[in-house]
């Protein structure tokens, strides 16, 4: 009965969600396009028995690309089937696996739209990226005998909360949900409470720590570098929301004023304020280069505005430090593995409950710094500007963190590898 109302109010809201689509395309065109793909309709040919793997934007993207290129390695005759809500998660799949994958964006969570999708598609088992869950799509699929695997899980408690609230429609869904992989124990027992069956629990750790920097990527990142100026001090903020591009611009201000020649690559996490951020530095002063336009940067440039897609990780190479955006205002911060991976020493702002077990694991390790304002983010620019062992000690604490945390992909594979036909 509740998953009825909750099938009746979405059907409901259709009109209202694609309204908002249209209304978020005055910015970002990308959301008025392919919105038949929302309702399960698309024109290509899929390949029966593959595997459909959900990954709703691009943090989840990022961390599903172990397992995209562990699942082609190991079946190179099954069509992965890659979908996402956002187009900037689209535009990361894209970038990231070509023609490696089918992708279209998923269906809406209504019976109609997911059956099209599913007669389209026949996938042999669905993959569930971190804990994006629908209701009527896992009904769907345990109707149909198609496994649903929650991969490299995680629950916060504030989700959790939430989760509980709906209890009537939360509780069998967990019950339909053939696996959860979780990232540790914390959210294992939190699944389990909310009425996941206990032995349909298993703990990995998280899949985010078994990133790869192909050789070519670092080659291409220490050509950029040197080309950008091998004897200046360069930091990336990443990933950056309204309220933080503020913060940074006034921070690299104060650095500029130690380090006349430091320079800033600003990559704001979402593609629709990319003009706003232009106009924003514009105003602050500083002489910038969008990196869509592939101009030489100069001594004489004081800020690269990152307005591409997918090319973030790339960008982490080609700095000294990394400031991880989405942590200075309360959107609980984005991944801070990727300029990990790369050994850069790490600063972030307090709102960290996307990644808090993270977080925490590099905090120990003396690899991250938590400020709180723009004096706090400058002083530990200058401090790390000024010295090269204090970089060079952090960022091998970073890689370390890394390191040592890898194998959770083996653990996730080997429990999906039960479920491939």
């Amino acid at each position: 009965m509740a998953r009825w109302c909750y099938t009746a109010l979405f059907y409901l809201l259709l009109p209202l969600i694609v309204l908002r689509l249209w209304w978020r395309g005055r910015r970002a065109p990308a959301y008025r396009q392919r919105i038949g793909e929302r309702f399960g309709y698309f024109s290509q040919i899929v390949t029966p028995h593959g595997i459909w793997i959900h990954a709703v934007s691009v943090g989840e993207v990022i961390a599903a690309a172990p397992l995209v290129r562990a699942l082609r390695r190991n079946h190179p005759e099954l069509t992965l089937i890659v979908t996402t809500m956002t187009p900037t998660g689209s535009e990361r799949a894209r970038a990231l696996f070509g023609a490696e994958i089918f992708h279209v964006y998923a269906p809406y969570d209504v019976p109609n739209c997911i059956g099209r999708f599913l007669q389209r598609v026949r996938p042999q088992m669905l993959i569930v990226i971190e804990t994006e869950l629908w209701p009527n799509t896992i009904h769907a699929c345990a109707q149909r005998g198609i496994p649903v695997v929650l991969a490299n899980a995680r629950l916060s408690e504030k989700s959790a909360r939430g989760y509980r609230k709906f209890a009537a429609i939360t509780a069998p869904m967990l019950r339909a949900l053939t696996k959860v992989v979780a990232q540790n124990t914390a959210d294992g027992d939190r699944f389990i409470a909310l009425g996941l069956l206990p032995q349909n629990l298993a703990i990995s750790g998280s899949i985010k720590f078994d990133i790869a920097l192909a050789a070519e990527l670092i080659a291409r990142a220490q050509q950029t570098r040197t080309q950008w100026g091998d004897g200046r001090f360069i930091w990336i903020a990443a990933s950056t929301h309204a309220g933080e591009d503020e913060i940074v611009l006034q921070a690299h201000r104060r650095l500029r004023a130690r380090r006349t020649n430091a320079l800033l690559i600003l990559v704001p996490r979402h593609p629709e304020r990319f003009n706003d951020v232009a106009l924003l530095i514009e105003r602050n002063g500083f002489n910038f280069r969008r990196r869509s336009h592939a101009e030489p940067i100069g001594d004489n440039v004081d800020v690269v505005l990152g307005d591409t897609m997918g090319e973030l990780l790339y960008l982490y190479g080609c700095a000294d430090c990394a400031f991880v955006g989405g942590s200075l205002i309360a959107r609980g911060g984005h991944n801070t593995l990727e300029p990990a991976a790369w050994g850069l020493p790490i600063v972030t702002g307090r709102s960290d409950f996307n990644f808090h077990e993270i977080s925490a694991l590099l905090q120990r390790e003396s690899a991250l710094v938590i400020v709180n304002d723009v004096e706090e983010l400058a002083n530990e620019l200058i401090a790390l500007s000024d010295s090269i062992k204090l970089r060079r000690q952090r960022g091998a604490a970073a890689k370390r963190v890394v390191e040592n945390n890898r194998g959770a992909l083996q653990k996730l594979v080997q429990e999906i590898e039960r479920y491939i036909r």
